[in-house]
């Protein structure tokens, strides 16, 4: 499975941006895709993710209310609108993906995703 992410860059605090990760190879496994980022000298964090077959979609509590994650099936994407920035929002944000449904308990853990795309950056200016 390959990812690729794309849509990082510049914005003012309060700004919008929406990002993208398009799957390539085996493809199902986009049924479960999870955003994470990771800002200078801070660890890898949870932002969101959707699981296959399943209605819930997760949030870390830091973007809950203004991020928003989404699949077009038809095009092997996933995306994250990212609305209301703020500075500490500033990081290289990274999509990954599993074949196998993740439990719930597991989904904020870095490591329970098998997948990672290369990561694009997003910079929020105060």
């Amino acid at each position: 499975v390959q990812l690729q992410a794309s849509g990082g860059g510049l914005v003012q605090a309060g700004g919008s941006l929406t990002l993208s990760c398009a799957a390539s190879g085996r493809t199902f496994s986009l049924f479960n895709m999870a955003w994470f980022r990771q800002a200078p000298g801070k660890g890898r964090e949870f932002v969101a993710a959707i699981r296959r077959g399943d209605t819930n979609i997760y949030y870390g509590d830091s973007v809950k209310g203004r991020f928003t994650i989404s699949k077009d099936m038809a095009k092997n994407t996933v995306h994250l609108q990212m609305n209301s920035l703020k500075p500490e929002d500033t990081a290289v944000y990274y999509c990954a993906t599993k074949e196998n449904r993740p439990i719930s308990s597991a989904i904020a853990l870095a490591d329970t995703w098998m997948y990672w795309g290369q990561g694009t950056l997003v910079t929020v200016s105060s």
